[in-house]
């Protein structure tokens, strides 16, 4: 008898704490959802490589990158300034233009709404347009006529060219007030926001 009752009061007392278990709204969660929002946004944006801004781009790593390899090979110098200066600019213009085609392309830049980055990218192609200028000037004037000074000052110019032509047009794209990337970016922004609130509400243990 006091068996059957011992058992009914623990079957009792596992169903209370079952039920006060499920209603607590301190439930473990063992997957975050901002983690998997942040990892949903991040997508190859192939319109933006088709674009005018992603083909300059990438035509600007690819020229660097060969400038680059070509000062490197250049085994005697003196005097040296020259090879530094443009080896300096070279590799510069590669890895920060690389890194923000790879912002851009994958839609990075939408996590980060408030910060202008046409004007960022319109500070880093005249930039690299004043500096590859000048570094192609001074291996111009000194350099030892060997074959991979000229041809890293022949690139130099040519990405230049290409950095001017992206200034220019990221000067008329920051003149007309950022009317193709501002609606853009506030978009994704609050689509990934609603998305965010969506899947909260969906889920009240969450909340």
């Amino acid at each position: 008898m006091r068996n059957n009752e011992a058992e009914g009061f623990d079957g009792e007392a596992s169903n209370t704490s079952m039920i006060s278990g499920a209603n607590s709204p301190y439930q473990p969660t063992t997957e975050p959802v901002h983690s998997r929002n942040v990892f949903r946004a991040i997508r190859c944006d192939l319109d933006y490589l088709k674009s005018h801004f992603g083909i300059l781009k990438v035509i600007e790593v690819v020229l660097a990158l060969i400038s680059f390899i070509f000062i490197e090979t250049v085994m005697m110098c003196s005097p040296c300034a020259g090879v530094y200066l443009f080896e300096f600019v070279s590799c510069s213009a590669f890895v920060v233009t690389g890194v923000l085609l790879l912002i851009f392309s994958l839609n990075l830049h939408t996590k980060v709404p408030h910060l202008n980055w046409s004007l960022t990218d319109l500070i880093n192609t005249a930039s690299s347009t004043l500096f590859f200028f000048l570094a192609s000037v001074v291996l111009a004037a000194l350099n030892h006529q060997s074959g991979a000074e000229i041809a890293a000052v022949v690139f130099g110019f040519l990405v230049m060219g290409v950095y001017g032509v992206n200034t220019y047009l990221a000067v008329r794209r920051w003149r007309l007030g950022d009317s193709r990337d501002g609606p853009l970016q506030t978009s994704e922004y609050i689509r990934a926001r609603t998305a965010s609130r969506g899947e909260v509400e969906s889920r009240p243990e969450l909340q």
